[in-house]
């Protein structure tokens, strides 16, 4: 019974470390495309497209969300074209498309990232290059990426039902930029902040960087692993 719970022991760690370097490698492809996204000549970007493409599908197959992103480069998309519209008159409308092509190619990367790999794992892989108190900042932060998201989405949806001028056709006049600010922007500030002080005091009651050795939350993957 020992020997079988050692090599279930021994299993398991390897099957860890396996996902350790998973996530590395995965980490890395996503910091190198979402490099490329802004670095890589016009004439490449078909090519880093394709590879956007796949993990597109990929995290789609995850059962990944993509609302977010896509509302986020429609808005986009509108702001940047109004601008070059109102300080070149509008001779060079193609290049702020590009400019917000760009920038959804730079996103995707890390929205697939968020989808497959698990928050724990990136932060078990990044307490190796960087302070833990600082690796544990940034899984926090993807953890609360789906949760900083929803409150966005009920915050603007309450101030419309305010009558708030920050519809997508009344934000086309910059005038109203400011309400969006006020009125969306802010809160989420606030909000934000309160999510911030709650997650530290989560921590300090765990007694998280009391110690020197640093420990994380590995999930079973086996029966044998909830007897130990």
């Amino acid at each position: 019974m020992r020997a079988k719970r050692l090599q279930a022991f021994m299993s398991a760690n390897a099957a860890v470390d396996g996902d350790l370097w998973l996530t590395a490698a995965a980490m890395l492809l996503v910091t190198l495309l979402s490099s490329a996204a802004f670095l890589a000549p016009q004439s490449s970007l078909l090519y880093l497209a394709f590879i956007n493409l796949l993990l597109l599908v990929h995290g789609l197959i995850k059962r990944g969300d993509i609302r977010g992103i896509i509302r986020y480069i429609v808005l986009q998309l509108g702001f940047t074209l109004l601008l070059y519209a109102l300080i070149h008159g509008g001779k060079q409308m193609n290049q702020g498309a590009w400019a917000v092509a760009r920038m959804l190619l730079a996103l995707l990367p890390g929205w697939w990232l968020t989808v497959v790999i698990k928050p724990q794992l990136i932060g078990v892989v990044l307490a190796k290059v960087m302070p833990a108190q600082w690796a544990f900042v940034v899984a926090a932060s993807i953890n609360l990426l789906p949760f900083m998201t929803n409150e966005l989405r009920d915050i603007y949806q309450l101030q419309l039902l305010r009558g708030a001028r920050i519809a997508p056709r009344q934000l086309l006049n910059p005038l109203n930029w400011y309400e969006l600010a006020y009125c969306v922007i802010f809160p989420l500030f606030v909000q934000l902040l309160k999510l911030a002080q709650q997650t530290a005091t989560a921590a300090r009651s765990r007694h998280f960087g009391s110690q020197p050795q640093v420990t994380y939350w590995r999930e079973p993957r086996s029966p044998h692993d909830t007897d130990r």
